[in-house]
């Protein structure tokens, strides 16, 4: 969850403002089993499709939002546990995403007729991700898709637009309960993790007559080691990065397709993979209007 890489995440919209996402994500590389059990060489190639909602609104006069994301994977896992090779596959649910974030300073709440005079300079934002334990998980088995715990990550946000060029940075930092049932033979354990710090960039850049943007992507994140039983394990802490690149293009008024794609460059655990997404977004103003007969 560290690892993620989003552009323009604290840029606002007008109020009202609604989407719904489907995306489509793959994932190639390697797997992070916190140094728990003893296997070598795992590689994971999978899938995840979800869905999100988006709901722009005014709170204390400044422009917030809210999105919901429910993710489900679909992929195949390979190592070597005590030098015999194994694969599995796996199909299920991911944990359920939340995301409320709001403006500080920059952008107050705007309608649609004063947002569209209005040009972005300084952004400063705060927002909380929550993910709820709500996917599939059995302590028996060491690949899971659900985390099996609560994680919550406050994040501060900055983006600054000169003409066509906008930039983006966010600092945040990950907590998480315990996974009391975490795989460990013969039976399951408590598991905890220490906070991942996480630091977030981006330089993009708008190409107006197109309507498109793209941008350079990159983080870095930090922390994260993990005890199990109590008795932690030094190997585990994460100090990993990642680069990459977005391109959103609009397909009308109302539609957006946006590609991504990102790998991992400086990997001392966790993060070495590769991930390609492709998103096709739909936007509206306004709840739904019905007019009975």
């Amino acid at each position: 969850m560290a690892q993620t890489l989003a552009p323009r995440a604290y840029v606002i919209a007008p109020e009202g403002a609604n989407a719904i996402t489907l995306s489509w994500s793959f994932y190639d590389g390697g797997l992070n089993f916190s140094g728990t059990v003893p296997i070598t060489g795992a590689t994971g190639v999978y899938h995840v499709p979800a869905l999100s909602y988006y709901r722009s609104f005014s709170l204390l006069g400044r422009s917030a939002n809210i999105t919901g994301l429910l993710p489900y994977g679909v992929g195949t896992f390979s190592g070597s546990v005590f030098g015999t090779r194994q694969q599995i596959y796996r199909s299920g649910l991911l944990d359920l995403d939340l995301r409320f974030s709001i403006n500080l300073k920059g952008g107050p709440a705007m309608s649609a007729q004063e947002f569209a005079n209005w040009k972005q300079k300084a952004l400063l934002g705060a927002s909380l991700i929550v993910i709820a334990p709500t996917g599939q998980y059995n302590p028996m088995h060491l690949v899971n898709w659900g985390i099996h715990r609560w994680a919550f990550k406050p994040e501060l946000g900055y983006s600054q637009r000169w003409g066509n060029w906008v930039l983006d940075g966010y600092g945040g930092v990950w907590f998480y309960t315990t996974n009391n049932t975490f795989f460990s033979k013969p039976n399951p354990q408590p598991q905890t993790e220490k906070p991942i710090g996480s630091f977030e960039g981006h330089l993009s850049y708008d190409f107006s007559k197109q309507r498109c943007w793209v941008s350079l992507d990159g983080n870095f994140w930090f922390g994260g080691t993990t005890s199990l039983n109590g008795i932690s394990n030094p190997v585990t802490r994460q100090t990993s990065s990642r680069i990459g690149g977005t391109a959103a293009l609009p397909l009308s008024k109302h539609q957006t397709i946006k590609v991504s794609y990102s790998n991992g460059t400086y990997v001392r655990f966790g993060g070495n993979y590769q991930s390609v997404s492709v998103a096709w977004q739909y936007l509206w103003l306004g709840w739904p209007k019905f007019h009975p007969r």
